[in-house]
């Protein structure tokens, strides 16, 4: 009773923001959310704990970024888009992101291994070929030339350019999901990094009585 209450209130998000979400989407989000569940009990990879949390706190509010990814990786002429996932915990959004888009080539990057681990579990178990688990310092990582390096509540916007901004290929973006939109952090990447803000824009998450942005962010001299 309780994954069909969830199922069809995934697949309500979903069109809400514009994406489809069969049932074999929805039923993979909800066999990830239920591995989460099982492994936090041992090894408390997130904070949150009731299922009713995760589902809108951690896969609604990922969901909530794979449309307007989309939208920029559709101009790309390539066909395997790479999107790399920083300081994915346990992996959010980047397990979002490879079970809703199984074209896309994604790849999680953790610093704690037990959070790679189960990352690595999920992929076996969901059966997630598109999606790849390293248990590294980001910035200690050759080059991915990735399309999207994204983040969500993983550092400050001038940490993240930082520290992760060499994985985003020539004309990549660099993507941090955010609460309220940054202005003191804006001006701290503008004045001490080559990364600038092209747009910020606002997430409408179903569910999620909370304010939520998108910044994006490309490499002066990259446009």
């Amino acid at each position: 009773m309780v994954k069909e209450q969830f199922r069809q209130r995934l697949q309500q998000a979903g069109q809400e923001l514009g994406l489809e979400i069969d049932t074999l989407k929805a039923d993979t989000l909800l066999a990830y959310l239920d591995q989460l569940q099982r492994w936090n009990k041992t090894y408390n990879l997130t904070a949150l704990r009731d299922p009713e949390q995760m589902l809108v706190q951690h896969l609604i509010d990922s969901l909530s970024i794979v449309k307007p990814i989309s939208k920029i990786l559709d101009k790309n002429t390539v066909t395997e888009n790479t999107v790399v996932d920083v300081g994915s915990g346990a992996g959010l959004p980047g397990v979002v992101l490879a079970i809703m888009q199984p074209d896309w080539q994604v790849h999680c990057i953790d610093a704690v291994e037990k959070k790679m681990a189960f990352v690595r579990q999920v992929s076996g178990v969901l059966r997630l070929r598109n999606l790849q688990a390293h248990h590294k310092r980001v910035e200690s990582m050759p080059p991915y030339q990735a399309d999207i390096v994204v983040s969500r509540a993983f550092a400050s916007l001038t940490d993240f350019a930082s520290l992760a901004g060499h994985h985003v290929a020539a004309h990549g973006h660099l993507v941090a999901m955010k609460g309220r939109e940054p202005e003191e952090e804006a001006e701290d990447l503008r004045q001490n990094t080559p990364w600038r803000i092209t747009h910020i824009e606002t997430l409408p998450v179903p569910e999620l009585n909370a304010q939520r942005c998108l910044v994006w962010m490309t490499r002066q001299g990259s446009l």
